[in-house]
């Protein structure tokens, strides 16, 4: 598809740049530690936390999610995510409950910050501004500041890194591995230099094939449980995002309780979708009987069935791979349906109509 290899046409269609934040990834990654590093903190601030609970929504959220899933099977702790405007019973005085917005104005995070005021709970803010930074400085709470100026999806990098810094220097040091960072930013440079990137032609570059395939047909992405549940959750949202498409996701082995028998009708429709199984080599041996197993059946049904592998030794690298050929994924077929990937119109429209109404 010879319209993605023309520079000119990408340009038309990324107004406002989001193509070379994706491309600059590795840059903000590498940025985003130093965050992490030059935050100073009272190392005795978690002492005593049973338990870690996030709370944020859209590109403030993923984040977190992702710090779970990679922590999943390394914390002694629980690490829950929050997306309303309320917090659980359970965050208490034993809780690190750790605020996300980017742009400080979400009102559900506002929301949960204000309850969080009265459970006891060590809060911490990571922000690039608005209310949450000035209400968590009010009250003394650790701010991690971020910068601005882009969208919160955008901005990924630096709402993972400087918590897992952090985190390691409130005494939970499985969060921050120097070497296994070092390994993921230097390959999603050369995944942006040599792989995905727009001077990499179509029949090079799989990232253009893949949205190419997508055009005109809706995206299902399946994973794992564990690990790569956060990339198809990120792979959704940036096609919904920065694609304007509806996409659809869901791990195993709970699929395969309930939607692997919808894989039959209504067959029109079905033969819209192309399917992607997001798989790594420490997906439990039972779900890799289980993925293989469905991508017979669904590929009855398809329109295509594509399986992709995580790269790298890391887990952070094994993850960040597939985030990122994701993300290049949805800004290619943005161009491919014509749209900006940046502007999210009906999000503003609803947050003003939201706004007529203060809580």
């Amino acid at each position: 598809m010879k319209l993605l290899d023309q520079k000119e046409i990408i340009e038309n269609a990324d107004r406002q740049n989001m193509f070379k934040l994706i491309a600059e990834f590795s840059g903000q990654l590498k940025h985003a530690e130093e965050i992490g590093k030059s935050v100073s903190l009272n190392p005795n601030y978690a002492k005593g936390v049973t338990k870690i609970v996030f709370s944020g929504l859209g590109g403030s959220a993923i984040g977190a999610d992702f710090i779970r899933s990679y922590l999943a099977y390394d914390l002694m702790v629980p690490i829950f995510v929050n997306r309303h405007y309320r917090l659980p019973k359970f965050v208490d005085e034993k809780t690190l409950l750790i605020v996300s917005s980017y742009s400080g104005e979400t009102e559900e995070t506002l929301s949960a910050f204000k309850q969080g005021l009265g459970t006891g709970a060590k809060i911490m803010a990571i922000t690039s501004g608005g209310e949450l930074a000035r209400q968590a400085l009010a009250n003394s709470f650790p701010v991690i500041e971020i910068p601005g100026g882009m969208s919160p999806r955008a901005a990924l990098g630096y709402s993972v890194l400087p918590l897992l810094v952090v985190l390691s220097k409130l005494g939970f040091k499985e969060a921050y591995r120097p070497q296994e960072f070092k390994e993921a930013q230097e390959l999603i440079q050369k995944l942006s230099n040599s792989e995905y990137g727009t001077n990499v032609p179509f029949e090079k570059n799989k990232a253009k094939q893949l949205a190419f395939s997508c055009l005109n047909h809706f995206p299902i992405i399946y994973s794992g449980p564990d690990y790569l549940d956060v990339v198809a959750l990120r792979w959704r949202g940036q096609i919904e995002e920065n694609s304007k498409a509806l996409a659809f996701h869901h791990v195993f082995p709970e699929m395969n309780h309930n939607e692997l028998v919808g894989w039959k009708n209504p067959a029109d429709l079905l033969k819209k979708t192309v399917v992607f199984i997001l798989r790594d080599s420490a997906d439990h041996k039972r779900i890799q009987m289980r993925m293989d197993l469905t991508r017979k059946i669904v590929g009855q049904y398809a329109h295509s069935v594509t399986e992709l592998l995580t790269q790298g030794k890391g887990f952070l690298s094994r993850m960040l791979s597939l985030v990122h050929l994701g993300d290049w994924i949805s800004v290619y077929l943005a161009v491919l349906y014509q749209v900006d990937p940046t502007p999210v119109e009906v999000i503003q429209y609803l947050k003003s109509e939201l706004a007529k109404e203060p809580m």
